[in-house]
């Protein structure tokens, strides 16, 4: 494990900084004649780095998919994939690939998401953020399936799984990618902000950390690099 702390002023300034390494990424790929991929995290932290990616793409060409997704509608205000859509909308050269079906329906999205993951080759980046609850992607605590979805042997890319909390606001069930799916990427980012997260995520760091209560715990563990982004 090897972990490289970045502290922000501020979550404009931590944007900027993500945004600058997204872009450089995708300049690796096409330097290395690849086309570009990325896996993008939702939630409020890390959407104004993608802002800013999108406005100094130019026509560059890049794929783009969520990290995870609620089955819900892609017209639906809670789904991922419609997020992404819009904030790429005028990055010309940006094609955004979905987990779920158009209708959300969770059987049919995890074929879906696993026919499509199983066509692409390593990320060139991935964005993740974190709950307080500890969890990453849709991986959360508690969950059944959890194990499966952390376990560094999984050959699923994707699963389906029903957070055992329902988060308030998005209490739907997930599809979201594997921990060893999220890591098969060239760089690895976590994005948080708030002293309350960076608390769980130092508790994460000791050795008695249980990943099925903290999930995170496992991608630190896993990780053979990555990148934490925080700001206060």
């Amino acid at each position: 494990m090897s972990i490289h702390f970045h502290p922000h002023a501020d979550t404009a300034s931590m944007a900027a900084v993500i945004a600058t390494e997204l872009l450089a990424a995708c300049q690796r790929a096409r330097h290395e004649e690849r086309s570009p991929l990325l896996a993008l995290a939702g939630g409020n932290t890390p959407l104004p780095a993608y802002r800013a990616l999108a406005a100094n793409l130019g026509d560059m060409a890049l794929t783009v998919i969520p990290s995870d997704e609620r089955c819900v509608p892609h017209d639906d205000p809670a789904c991922n994939f419609d997020a992404l859509r819009r904030f790429f909308a005028d990055a010309r050269g940006v094609r955004c690939l979905p987990l779920t079906t158009a209708d959300g329906i969770a059987p049919d999205s995890l074929k879906l998401a696993r026919d499509t993951l199983a066509t692409l080759p390593m990320f060139d980046a991935t964005v993740l953020g974190m709950g307080a609850d500890g969890h990453f992607a849709s991986l959360f605590p508690g969950s059944a399936g959890l194990a499966g979805g952390l376990d560094p042997r999984t050959e699923d890319d994707a699963i389906a799984l029903m957070p055992a909390h329902l988060p308030a606001e998005a209490p739907y069930e997930r599809i979201t990618l594997t921990l060893p799916r999220l890591l098969r990427s060239r760089h690895v980012m976590l994005v948080i902000s708030g002293e309350a997260k960076r608390d769980v995520l130092e508790s994460a760091m000791t050795r008695e950390a249980d990943p099925i209560r903290c999930p995170v715990a496992a991608l630190l563990r896993a990780a053979p690099a990555l990148s934490v982004h925080w700001s206060p």
